[in-house]
């Protein structure tokens, strides 16, 4: 298996594999509303991404046109902004599960930060539809993005393994996420080879994912 054929690959399996965990999240909707949040949590990331990954892998399948470069780049900016709105929805599961009073600073940076980034990608100046993009922007729109990150970071990591559940692996698999994410947002332009962070970044999201499946055997 070529290079392109194991990219189209990967990114169908991930796709599959968020679709399959959203269903079963669902199925189990009637334990807890945990598990409806985080179907919708699943539907959000695998949603968004797809806007992008699907254009991936045909170009990986079947070569580059205009149409895909400009379909690269509408997926690049609606994942961007549905990835901003999953971690506000993994706080209110976070605060769901765990029940804890935080002061209202999180909620607020979390929120702010939120609507900040989404905002930036709205902006033209991004130049989402040609391939060079805009390197500056990437890091303007990135910034606030590193605060909502660290934000939930700090959460997961505060609540550890608080009732047996081990989400404290949740500030790991977070972290693993921005270590992989923001160099490619600064030098995959570049160094392409640097892109390829980006799958132990998809990885991470796996992790968070199957976080929440290992809860269904501990909620009732």
């Amino acid at each position: 298996m070529n290079k392109n054929k194991f990219e189209a690959f990967f990114d169908g399996a991930y796709l599959l594999f968020d679709l399959v965990a959203a269903i079963i999240f669902f199925m189990h909707g009637h334990q807890s509303i945990i598990f409806t949040m985080y179907g919708c949590l699943a539907l959000l990331l695998g949603g968004g991404d797809a806007f992008h990954l699907i254009p991936r892998m045909k170009r990986a399948l079947s070569g580059e046109d205009e149409k895909t470069e400009h379909a690269l780049g509408l997926g690049l900016q609606v994942s961007s902004m549905t990835m901003t709105l999953f971690y506000v929805l993994l706080y209110y599961i976070w605060k769901q599960l765990f029940g804890i009073s935080v002061p209202f600073i999180y909620p607020f940076i979390i929120w702010l930060t939120a609507i900040i980034r989404i905002v930036l990608c709205l902006m033209p100046q991004n130049n989402w539809y040609h391939y060079e993009g805009n390197p500056r922007w990437g890091i303007y729109r990135n910034i606030p993005f590193i605060f909502t990150g660290i934000t939930m970071y700090i959460l997961f990591l505060f609540s550890g393994n608080a009732y047996g559940y081990h989400m404290q692996f949740m500030s790991i698999a977070i972290a693993i996420s921005f270590i992989c994410y923001l160099p490619v947002v600064l030098y995959a332009k570049k160094h392409p080879a640097v892109g390829m962070l980006m799958m132990p970044k998809t990885l991470a999201y796996v992790a968070m994912l199957s976080l929440g499946l290992s809860l269904i055997t501990k909620i009732h």
